[in-house]
């Protein structure tokens, strides 16, 4: 299938499914064209609204159409969901825990251009502390569309958060996707890495380079980070002795913080996060700033070498 950005596959399954599903209606924030729900809008006019750039109201809205039983989803760009509009997602979304799908899109520094007032690496953290409300990170097109099937089957707030890079198609068409349950792509029994977002096809990457160093490495998707697979988390621990995080996001609140708290509290692992650091993001290309924040490959590679 070639490079696919999540927030691409997420526009066409949006179009796709709202064909079997009548009551799914979709919100933007001016920003259509950029988080691709004008697929939706093209099909589908009577259940699209724009609601500009007013992204409390956005979150106001759905709000609304879900206490009158539509299955709302409301897309912005990750900044602008996660922070600016915080407030209504926590006290009108979460707080009566209606049933709304926020789809954040252009999450992470692979933003690129667009810099540090745009690249969301704090939302994972926000969205998580909020109460009842489910986050997922799908790693590319496949687990995308799986994933908002099963959001709209799921009842309660969910946060989705998507990719504005186009990233390779790792899964086949026939994995078995289930909230809360991650999918291990890689048997091991040396270390375990555990990734989310565009980093998955990196610790797939990892994995195979570790092999020339005699190291079999466990692989899993952790697409859920709220409810974390935590039966898998101690399991795998088990297994390998050793855990690695990887993910575009702060290692402060994020997918390690969340695996660190299973593994402190039920199995206590040699661990490192792989990351970004206490720090902002900056403007650049995506390549150099997957390299200058030290969550390429090799990263992984070097996080598991230091750990063996």
């Amino acid at each position: 299938m070639g490079n696919i950005a999540t927030r691409e596959a997420y526009g066409k399954a949006l179009a796709e499914l709202g064909e079997r599903y009548e009551n799914i209606v979709v919100l933007d924030a001016d920003l259509s064209k950029s988080t691709k729900t004008f697929e939706f809008k093209k099909k589908f006019p009577e259940r699209f609204f724009n609601i500009g750039i007013s992204e409390q109201d956005l979150m106001g809205t759905a709000a609304g159409f879900a206490t009158c039983g539509k299955i709302p989803f409301a897309s912005t760009f990750a900044m602008f969901a996660a922070g600016r509009a915080f407030e209504q997602v926590r006290n009108s979304i979460a707080y009566p825990n209606l049933n709304v799908k926020i789809a954040a899109t252009h999450a992470g520094i692979t933003v690129g251009e667009d810099g540090a007032s745009h690249q969301a690496i704090e939302d994972i953290a926000i969205m998580r502390a909020i109460p009842d409300m489910t986050v997922i990170n799908p790693s590319d097109a496949v687990t995308t569309k799986k994933t908002i099937e099963a959001v709209i089957k799921y009842k309660g707030p969910v946060y989705i958060r998507l990719g504005r890079l186009a990233v390779p198609v790792i899964h086949n068409e026939d994995v078995e996707f289930e909230i809360g349950k991650g999918i291990v792509l890689k048997e091991g029994k040396d270390a375990t890495i555990i990734a989310i977002d565009f980093m998955v096809h990196l610790a797939m990457e990892a994995a195979d380079i570790l092999k020339n160093e005699n190291i079999d490495a466990h692989v899993i998707d952790m697409h859920t980070i709220k409810p974390i697979d935590k039966d898998l988390i101690i399991k795998s621990a088990i297994k390998t002795k050793a855990v690695v995080t990887a993910e575009e996001h702060n290692i402060i609140g994020g997918l390690g913080s969340a695996v660190a708290e299973v593994l402190s509290e039920e199995c206590p692992t040699p661990m490192v996060r792989v990351g970004i650091g206490d720090v902002f993001g900056q403007s650049g290309k995506p390549a150099d700033l997957v390299e200058f924040y030290k969550i390429t490959a090799k990263d992984i590679v070097d996080a598991v070498m230091k750990l063996m």
